[in-house]
């Protein structure tokens, strides 16, 4: 296997992909499946009392999309748009909750502030996002299809 052929579009087995885009997925598949999964279900599994609705629901949703990208593992393309999700919601968190406090001097030490150092890797793992791909296949209405 030469290193070259990794950055080389694959059209027979990943529809037109580099292949080092899909080792990338497949890791942030993996880092999804494992530390967003374990974190999300043991703290909905060890939970004792009521849940406040909207954390239950941020602790749920953890979880689903944590367990989905496992699929991810064993066909990156189609669980793409997991990772779509993944970044799409961070990113706005980042731009809606973050940025502002972190504009008026109150983002550290807050509570935000953790989550903030975690969501803020969201903007650049879209750079492992095949866009072409995506937009191929998820906007461009096929003509091939009728």
């Amino acid at each position: 296997m030469n290193i070259h052929n990794i950055f080389k579009r694959d059209f027979e087995n990943y529809e037109g992909v580099r292949p080092v885009n899909i080792y990338l997925l497949r890791f942030l598949y993996f880092l999804m499946f494992v530390f967003v999964g374990l974190d999300a279900w043991k703290t909905i599994i060890t939970h004792q009392g009521s849940w406040d609705p909207t954390r239950a629901v941020a602790w749920c949703v953890w979880a689903a999309y944590a367990t989905l990208s496992g699929f991810g593992l064993l066909n990156p393309l189609r669980w793409l748009p997991i990772v779509i999700f993944m970044v799409f919601y961070k990113t706005l968190w980042l731009i809606v909750v973050a940025y502002p406090m972190w504009s008026a001097g109150t983002l550290a030490g807050s509570p935000a502030e953790g989550m903030a150092q975690i969501f803020i890797a969201a903007p650049f793992i879209s750079l492992i996002i095949p866009w072409k791909y995506v937009f191929e296949k998820y906007f461009l209405i096929s003509k091939k299809k009728k």
